[in-house]
């Protein structure tokens, strides 16, 4: 699977890419906000991802820059399953890159691909310490489900709260739910 938007080349990781993979990825600021990858993630650990075999169904992609001179690597977006069965988008963008709209970019991509194999009622979540994601889920279409559930984190080895979003409209709920869940979480714990 490979896709093209107006700034990206998403394509599957091969394993010349490990090295940049693992320059990337291994800033602790991206990791704290993953829960499977691993902290310090080193080269071998890049190497382990890649040669993951993965449903050909559910797209997990790299994305690369390209536009202005050779192509960077940016970030990743996948759909994969949970620990139910249920299809979840997933993604990262390296530090430099944040702010650019390029993991909305990424994530609509995918999920196009994922629909176009089939794959209906993919779910999202992101810790509640990182509104900006909350940010590229509502920008893709999905919605606050309301729910808030413990998940674990490699990088900071403890669970860690979860906003729970799936995909559809808001229809008249709050336009920031998630925002207030942090908002009030933060103002708790600087208390």
């Amino acid at each position: 699977m490979f896709a093209r938007t107006p700034r990206l080349l998403l394509r599957p990781g091969w394993m010349e890419d490990a090295p940049a993979l693992a320059h990337a990825i291994s800033d602790p600021a991206i990791l704290r906000n993953l829960t499977h990858a691993p902290a310090p993630y080193a080269l071998d650990d890049a190497q382990a991802f890649l040669s993951l075999p993965h449903d050909s169904r559910l797209p997990r992609l790299l994305a690369f820059t390209r536009t202005r001179g050779a192509p960077r690597l940016v970030g990743g977006c996948d759909i994969h399953l949970d620990a139910h069965g249920t299809p979840e988008l997933g993604y990262w963008i390296a530090r430099p890159y944040w702010g650019l709209g390029f993991a909305t970019e990424a994530a609509r991509a995918v999920l196009s691909m994922a629909r176009a194999h089939g794959v209906q009622g993919v779910r999202a979540a992101h810790f509640l310490d990182n509104p900006a994601s909350g940010n590229v889920l509502r920008k893709i279409g999905f919605r606050f489900t309301g729910r808030v559930e413990q998940r674990y984190s490699l990088a900071r080895q403890t669970m860690v709260d979860s906003l729970l979003f799936e995909e559809g409209e808001t229809h008249g709920m709050h336009p920031d739910p998630a925002m207030d869940l942090y908002r009030d979480a933060t103002q708790a714990m600087a208390a």
